[in-house]
């Protein structure tokens, strides 16, 4: 009886065993199974991690070179608009020596420079007006002063290299001439006239 109990408890604990066994072997494929799922998922997180640092660095490359250009070539629009003035003017030099009309001369090289000022004005390129207008420093530089009777003082009385803004930018000024202010010299003559008068008295 005792040898059948024994038995029975023998069986009970080795099936026990066998299950703990069985239990940890599923456990363990099943934890391979998530462990080879979490490699295979980092490693296609890793490839796009990859492609993504790839295509940024194509993005980079590429705006870079667009930047680049941009800067480089900038002023090509202004410069294409400039090539008709530039033939226009090619064209008035070849038979500048065969002219007989020199007024004629003058109204063609008037009408060039009426379309090369309407080319640069249509790209924002702008003389500045200075003559006749109050000397400032923000659009006018002075090469000079003169004295001018009936025009008040730091007037612009003529120019003489034209200045240009481009958009809101000043990008030469204008060089002037400014008018002086005119000291009267009563001052001086009643000092004369005093010098004069006490050589009388003595």
């Amino acid at each position: 009886m005792k040898k059948e109990e024994k038995k029975l408890k023998d069986k009970e604990k080795k099936e026990k065993h066998s299950k703990k066994e069985k239990k940890a072997e599923e456990t363990e494929l099943k934890l391979k199974e998530e462990l080879d799922n979490l490699n295979k998922e980092n490693s296609e997180l890793k490839d796009k991690l990859l492609r993504k640092a790839a295509e940024f660095e194509n993005y980079k490359r590429r705006t870079d070179n667009e930047q680049s250009n941009l800067l480089k070539y900038t002023g090509e629009h202004i410069i294409t608009n400039l090539l008709p003035v530039i033939d226009d003017f090619e064209r008035s030099l070849k038979h500048i020596n065969d002219a007989q009309d020199i007024d004629a001369l003058k109204k063609g090289l008037k009408l060039v420079y009426d379309k090369l000022m309407k080319t640069l004005n249509d790209q924002g390129i702008k003389k500045i007006e200075a003559v006749g207008k109050p000397f400032d420093v923000e659009y006018h530089e002075a090469i000079m002063q003169r004295k001018e009777e009936g025009v008040e003082p730091h007037t612009v009385l003529d120019e003489i290299e034209t200045g240009y803004i481009y958009k809101d930018r000043v990008i030469r000024h204008t060089k002037v001439i400014v008018s002086e202010e005119i000291v009267e010299e009563k001052v001086e003559n009643n000092s004369d006239n005093e010098i004069k008068n006490e050589g009388k008295e003595n």
